[in-house]
């Protein structure tokens, strides 16, 4: 089916893992082709901080993703809109992604910033809030009401206005509005809000398939269902096969976002159960992970597409990847080193500059440390996934696993 005047959305899946659920495959945008596993490198602000969109295309990402809650309230969704979609807006003439604005009204609405949990042993709260903090989203039937992280202002997200913000935004791919719970929630929650978010996604279909029709002449923006649940493999069965079947409107997903706070240790197995649920022609999106044992993990139970701040994030405080582990640009064993981040690396930071010269950005504060410690670290995990990608193409996805994650966490375990 033809949207507009572009090219129409679609998902072609190809290689697949022997015996697994992970595989390769193509989706199409209006704005190009991203070929999957993939990692999408995110712009939170219509910017990869500290990174010129021309080095994210040299650095071989296929997509960049912004977010719609940080765009909505500066510099406002309508203004994109008005310059022309985000794409145009930053200079990125690829696929473009933005999330629903979920994760920030609610993470940053509870004092947590950038991260709920990734552990949450035996501990349980339906009020959970940050120590010392504030509580400046609260959530109800039909949306969720916060205050400005920037001036306190209070403004309301709904899955209506979810859809509005990120059509004007006009990314390629968008996602439903969800609400975002933490493993320190109840089982009784975690019910009342996979229900919840599943009639906000009816909401979002609704919205979306009336503001394609408004905006007939603009590119279509595939719309993804995000599915919550938590640890619970029924509650995560359960959305994940009741968002595969919705349709309002005529109107179903394109594709499915896995979202929601994730042990590290139960990760792949989640993905797995959100996989065998879903339907095998439309991608799947993890959202918010990048560390090595996460991809793999990730990958070989399904997932396609991936995006995290964590490479830019790391890299501004001189943390670098390598095949050997993860190491710190500020100890003193670099302040001479005369070679690359990592030898062999082929990105534009490796090829030019020395550990000993980042070592003095670094202790200098000097931009320019951020930008060239992100451009390595940006393709570090590009290269990754496009590795994995290849691997499943020639059959070893298995041996490339063992050999890869053996080498970057040996360091680790002999420590």
């Amino acid at each position: 089916m033809t949207h507009g005047s572009s090219t129409a959305f679609g998902f072609e899946p190809q290689a697949v893992v022997p015996g697994g659920r992970g595989r390769t495959g193509v989706i199409t945008t209006p704005h190009g082709t991203i070929s999957t596993p993939a990692f999408v490198v995110v712009g939170t602000k219509a910017t990869v901080k500290a990174v010129l969109p021309e080095s994210v295309a040299d650095l071989g990402a296929q997509a960049v993703l912004a977010n719609a809650y940080h765009l909505y309230l500066q510099p406002g969704s309508d203004l994109i809109d008005e310059a022309g979609g985000l794409g145009a807006f930053m200079n990125w003439p690829g696929p473009t992604f933005t999330d629903s604005g979920g994760f920030q009204v609610m993470s940053l609405g509870v004092g947590f910033k950038k991260v709920l949990a990734m552990d949450a042993t035996g501990v349980t709260d339906d009020d959970v809030i940050a120590a010392g903090k504030e509580r400046l989203a609260v959530v109800d039937e039909d949306g969720v009401t916060f205050k400005s992280h920037l001036n306190g202002d209070r403004h309301r997200f709904t899955p209506e206005v979810s859809m509005r913000v990120q059509h004007e935004l006009g990314a390629d791919i968008m996602f439903a509005f969800d609400e975002l719970t933490t493993l320190m929630n109840t089982r009784g929650y975690q019910e009342e809000s996979v229900e919840r978010t599943h009639r906000w996604a009816a909401r979002c279909l609704a919205e979306h398939a009336r503001l394609t029709a408004a905006r007939a002449s603009k590119p279509y923006q595939a719309l993804f269902g995000v599915v919550q649940g938590a640890q619970y493999e029924d509650l995560r069965r359960h959305a994940a096969r009741g968002l595969a079947a919705l349709e309002v409107d005529g109107q179903r997903f394109d594709g499915f976002g896995l979202g929601g706070a994730l042990e590290k240790e139960n990760l792949g197995t989640i993905v797995g159960w959100c996989s065998d649920e879903l339907p095998e022609d439309k991608p799947r999106h993890l959202l918010g992970i990048s560390e090595p044992d996460d991809f793999f993990a990730a990958i070989e139970n399904g997932a396609d597409t991936f995006d995290c701040v964590n490479p830019s994030r790391v890299a501004r405080n001189s943390a670098v990847y390598t095949a050997d582990g993860r190491y710190n640009l500020l100890t003193a064993s670099s302040r001479r080193d005369f070679g690359p981040i990592e030898e062999g690396c082929d990105c534009y930071t490796c090829a030019h500059y020395t550990k000993a010269y980042l070592h003095h950005l670094f202790k200098a504060k000097e931009m320019l440390a951020s930008t060239l410690a992100t451009i390595h670290n940006e393709r570090f995990t590009v290269r990754l996934v496009d590795a994995i990608r290849a691997g499943i193409v020639a059959g070893d996805f298995a041996a490339h696993k063992t050999e890869f994650l053996g080498r970057f966490y040996a360091r680790k375990k002999t420590s």
